[in-house]
């Protein structure tokens, strides 16, 4: 079957991928990463990173079982690409031990098969010496298929797959799409894309491409990042990727210190305090234009002072990215069409599981649909 996929990101990539190697004739359409956000005037990513958690657990059974079946083909995707993208340094999960949501991370755990070392406040620091924990804090450690991956290059280790199985890879972004009796064709600056079905994979592009509204709000999101210097990042060598529980603006997740492209190491922080809805296409791109907001790179710098005591950083820089939410908690994954398929909204928890997602994206496009993530 000629199908096509719109968004060479990580969902588009993934589906791309399993598609080719089921047998199909596939076109995966999508821009590279821009050179330069602030005089960027085409469509924007939020996996232009090198560090994203990831983990198994999760307090929610649909995202465990995404995230667990996405984990276990990680090795399989780096020998089909020859591109190495994940590092197991564990997932600590810490809050204050009253909270619920963390008090229920045991139970939810063990039920789930999950190995998690637990830690009273005590036990974290002898554990993890060079971060800071209060009194009540409990502390519960995930070592296993948990790290951290670099989605920039996941996406590339899906592309260069999906291409060898025979994808053919159009690095534009796609302008719009017209559904007809017999096929979809996908408006490129190039030329048009004729395909008997498409699937959009377009994250938080996805709404304004289709020129409609499917009940999910795409929200600005901005993280700092720490470069340190190699003494600093000697200090912290052992340090995992951490999801930190508390009220929203004390709830931060950060990533160890992680090898950039520019060739400084970077720890990663993020965690915004205010939602700030990105109601237009042309309030995405002038959103990642504008570098992301100084006031929430500020917030964070204190949280992670206070996290981790003493910390050395030479520079801060700000980030901007955007995440896509609806209403049920569940990704958007189905038909809006005979022809036409969507696979997005995954509310900032699909990095890590997104071979799996775009595996049920692709499977959508072919006509199976899991009910309750049909939009």
């Amino acid at each position: 079957m000629k199908l096509a996929v719109i968004g060479r990101g990580l969902i588009g990539a993934a589906a791309a991928r399993h598609l080719c190697k089921m047998g199909h004739e596939v076109a995966l359409i999508g821009p590279d990463e821009p050179a330069d956000f602030a005089h960027h005037n085409g469509v924007f990513g939020s996996h232009y990173d090198e560090g994203r958690i990831t983990r198994i657990l999760d307090s929610e059974p649909f995202w465990r079982q995404m995230n667990r079946a996405a984990i276990s083909r990680y090795g399989e995707i780096s020998a089909e690409s020859g591109v190495e993208f994940y590092r197991e340094v564990g997932v600590l999960h810490a809050g204050p031990g009253e909270r619920s949501d963390v008090a229920s991370i045991g139970k939810i755990a063990a039920e789930a098969g999950i190995f998690c070392e637990a830690y009273d406040d005590t036990g974290l620091a002898e554990r993890f010496p060079y971060l800071g924990f209060a009194a009540g804090m409990q502390g519960y450690f995930e070592p296993k298929n948990a790290g951290h991956i670099s989605p920039r290059r996941l996406v590339r280790a899906q592309t260069i797959a999906a291409e060898r199985a025979g994808a053919r890879i159009i690095a534009e972004p796609a302008l719009g799409i017209s559904e007809g009796g017999s096929g979809v064709t996908i408006r490129t600056r190039s030329g048009n894309v004729e395909a008997e079905r498409v699937l959009v994979a377009a994250g938080g592009h996805t709404q304004s491409l289709l020129g409609q509204s499917l009940g999910f709000t795409v929200y600005g999101r901005t993280v700092a990042m720490f470069r340190l210097d190699a003494a600093e990042a000697q200090r912290l060598a052992g340090m995992p990727s951490m999801r930190c529980f508390g009220p929203k603006g004390e709830n931060p997740y950060i990533l160890p210190p992680i090898p950039y492209p520019d060739g400084h190491t970077w720890l990663k922080l993020g965690g915004d305090p205010v939602d700030l809805p990105l109601e237009s296409e042309a309030d995405i791109k002038d959103w990642f234009r504008s570098g992301g907001s100084i006031p929430v790179a500020d917030g964070l710098e204190k949280q992670i002072l206070g996290r981790i005591p003493g910390l050395d950083f030479q520079e801060r820089r700000v980030v901007p990215c955007m995440t896509t939410f609806g209403t049920t908690g569940l990704p958007c994954i189905g038909p809006l069409s005979e022809r036409v398929i969507i696979a997005f909204g995954c509310y900032g928890k699909s990095a890590k599981c997104s071979d799996e997602l775009g595996r049920l994206g692709g499977m959508a496009l072919l006509g199976e649909v899991r009910a309750e993530l049909a939009p």
